[in-house]
């Protein structure tokens, strides 16, 4: 287990690094000039040269490579140069709303599509089979901004039934004020007994955490289902079936634990689909996270930021594979062995 815990961790370092490389050198290629952004558009030729060399724009790619890289050892992503504030601050403050978000879509998709996924492997062919298999295409295809705005349009603006944009009422400032622990408004209001904020939360929640669930509802319901009817069809399912066992005992309580490792797997991937995705159901519900501070990174050419997003996208995905990674082991020793 150590031997294979200290491989894994190893590759994760090979590939944290390598996203580190490809981020810096994606965000020097966007368009644009980061000299312009950091003194404006109307700056002189002398502001302009003198902003390059502040920034160390005017030093080889490589020297630059090899100054950022020694900075994030320091844990210094750089400065903002939209709101000039150092960039690891900005993500601190961005980051929690986001991963609030997509924790409560991934939460919704695996106790939604997990059991979706059971039904059609129980109950195929036939039309639960059908209807499920058809539904998580659907989801699957959706584009998430069109189905965070039907939803929006449907159940906030015609219906009222929720809010239309925002994390929380901002009322509850006030009358409710949130003692700050994790920075994840809704798990804050839990620890501390804030039902007010936390009711307030989760109504703010609902839709677009249900328009983020759609597609890894989607997959994790046909990746289900896909290793179910493999497993249903070893040798071990068959003779659990001669020893008496129903058909919905032996997927539940044998083939679903031998079916979890690529549904563990495919969950660490979605999750990290479903950050990026993010951004656009932020945008439409106005939900306080990375989406907009990305927006207006991209929009101003802020390098800094823009390579910062993109290394903390890629840290939460290396994490939760390599934790994903650990679980199948723990689950099925042997994942060690390959």
């Amino acid at each position: 287990m150590a031997r294979h815990l200290v491989r894994r961790l190893a590759q994760s370092v090979v590939v944290v690094v390598g996203v580190v490389v490809v981020s810096f050198l994606v965000a020097r290629a966007v368009p644009g000039d980061a000299a312009v952004s950091a003194t404006g558009a109307r700056a002189s030729a002398s502001e302009l040269a003198a902003a390059r060399e502040r920034l160390g724009l005017d030093q080889p790619l490589l020297v630059q490579l090899g100054r950022y890289l020694g900075n994030l050892v320091t844990g210094d992503l750089g400065t903002s140069l939209h709101t000039r504030q150092p960039v690891a601050s900005d993500l601190g403050n961005a980051l929690p709303a986001s991963l609030e978000l997509v924790g409560a879509a991934m939460l919704l998709a695996v106790l939604i599509g997990i059991p979706l996924g059971v039904l059609a492997a129980r109950w195929r062919p036939g039309p639960v089979d059908v209807t499920v298999r058809v539904g998580s295409v659907l989801a699957v295809s959706a584009p998430v901004f069109l189905l965070a705005l039907v939803l929006q349009l449907v159940f906030a603006t015609r219906l009222g039934w929720f809010p239309t944009a925002g994390e929380y009422a901002r009322s509850l400032d006030s009358s409710s004020p949130l003692t700050v622990w994790t920075d994840i408004t809704a798990v804050d209001a839990l620890i501390t007994g804030n039902w007010p904020m936390l009711g307030s939360v989760l109504h703010h929640l609902a839709l677009p955490a249900l328009a983020l669930a759609a597609y890894p509802t989607g997959v994790i319901a046909q990746m289900t289902r896909a290793a179910l009817v493999e497993e249903g069809a070893q040798d071990h399912a068959r003779m659990e079936r001669a020893l008496g066992f129903g058909r919905m005992a032996v997927l539940v309580r044998f083939s679903l634990r031998a079916a979890s490792a690529p549904v563990l797997q495919l969950v660490a991937l979605v999750f990290a689909y479903a950050l990026v995705n993010s951004f656009l159901v932020e945008s439409v519900f106005n939900w306080p996270g990375l989406g907009s501070y990305t927006a207006t990174a991209i929009s101003s050419v802020d390098t800094p930021a823009i390579a910062g997003v993109t290394l903390t996208v890629a840290l939460v995905y290396v994490v939760l594979n390599l934790a994903v990674d650990l679980a199948q082991t723990a689950l099925d020793p042997r994942v060690r062995l390959t």
